[in-house]
């Protein structure tokens, strides 16, 4: 293995575009592993992706312990390493006895120059810096001349963060007709404009998006932009979550940070039309907090902070469940660093085909908890 982690001390710089483990030799560990480099407060780092069943698990590590989580990673549990980096690309291979392969050849001059550009948080955003879009300019990310703007950096990272998510999920969507999407409580619209611009613009897919909020200005404006884009497949208008009908079909539903129950009348309208895809970031879930009552965990729940945050994961992770028992397989994901919100977890859930719904046992934890929610009520409907 010596050779191997050669390899890695010399691709863990910031010169690395990313390295990928895979190759299970374990049927119940992680099926993949990616690591990346990024810079976090001026400091650089490695962002470790450990995918495992349908969950993906993000942790921020050092070059040392990078090197030797991927190195153990590989003498335990994969069979081949792909690293590629500005200079060069190289392939690993561990044999059945444990024997290691390195091939590795120089990258082509165009490819690292490719990288080189690209490389800022090692990463190539989907809407590029220095490319003027209009909507980003109207809402105050970027200037005219396509610069971000400083204050909003964090935004625009986690506007291109949910059009990753956006096109993960894209080629399960329709090709042949009209694609619905709804975005329930859709407030200032960065993300509703991202994702026409992405789909449409981008992409080319035939869509037809509504943006639903409760406050008039704010709708009113966006529609004006809309307009003004030309952006005809486009439509905002206001209303409540709990009390929008009128749709037999919808293929995508969106919802972010839409307040409490807001979030569960959402995901039960999505279940009801049999969306293809649901993508909720969830906000301010304060029902089971009111509810919530265990004797065995009193002395956590006794602390109001503790009793909260414990209150929101659980609510998200009921939420996941009661969509894994109405058919979609569901993922729990990081929407954005923890650093910037701690509402920062994306509930994926994509149609399951054929298969029958599963008994997931959340009832014996709700009762476990003394706790009903609106969705489960929504849901027995």
């Amino acid at each position: 293995m010596e050779e191997l982690y050669k390899l890695l001390q010399e691709s863990l710089n910031e010169r690395l575009y990313q390295i990928t483990a895979g190759g299970p030799r374990k049927k119940d560990g992680a099926v993949r592993l990616k690591l990346r480099p990024v810079m976090i407060k001026d400091e650089l780092c490695f962002q470790m992706e450990c995918y495992r069943g349908n969950q993906v698990f993000h942790r921020n590590v050092s070059a040392a312990e990078a090197m030797e989580e991927m190195g153990k990673a590989m003498e335990d549990s994969f069979r081949q390493l792909d690293v590629e980096t500005m200079d060069f690309q190289a392939v690993a291979l561990v044999s059945k006895k444990g024997k290691i392969t390195i091939k590795k050849k120089k990258s082509g001059g165009e490819k690292a120059k490719e990288l080189s550009l690209s490389h800022n948080r090692a990463k190539k955003y989907i809407l590029e810096e220095g490319k003027q879009v209009p909507f980003l300019v109207d809402l105050g990310v970027q200037t005219q001349d396509g610069r971000i703007v400083k204050s909003r950096y964090d935004k625009f990272r986690q506007i291109n963060r949910f059009l990753e998510f956006i096109a993960d999920i894209m080629p399960i969507l329709p090709k042949d007709r009209c694609v619905r999407i709804i975005d329930f409580g859709c407030g200032k619209s960065y993300l509703t404009f991202a994702m026409y611009y992405y789909l449409h613009e981008l992409c080319g897919l035939d869509i037809r998006v509504t943006g639903l909020d409760l406050k008039k200005e704010v709708i009113r404006h966006c529609q004006e932009l809309a307009d003004k884009y030309g952006y005809e497949g486009l439509e905002f208008l206001q209303g409540d979550i709990a009390d929008y009908s009128g749709e037999e079909k919808v293929d995508m539903v969106v919802t972010l940070h839409a307040c409490d129950t807001a979030t569960d009348y959402a995901l039960y309208k999505a279940v009801r039309w049999n969306a293809e895809v649901i993508l909720s970031v969830p906000c301010c879930q304060h029902e089971m907090n009111r509810q919530i009552a265990c004797d065995i965990l009193k002395p956590a729940l006794k602390y109001g902070l503790v009793k909260e945050r414990m209150s929101a994961l659980l609510t998200d992770a009921l939420r996941g469940n009661l969509l894994e028992e109405a058919g979609y397989d569901t993922q729990l994901l990081e929407f954005i660093d923890m650093e910037h919100t701690p509402k920062n977890i994306l509930i994926r859930a994509v149609k399951r085909k054929g298969t029958k719904p599963a008994d997931t046992g959340i009832q014996e934890m709700t009762d476990f908890l003394h706790v009903h929610t609106c969705l489960q009520e929504l849901l027995k409907q």
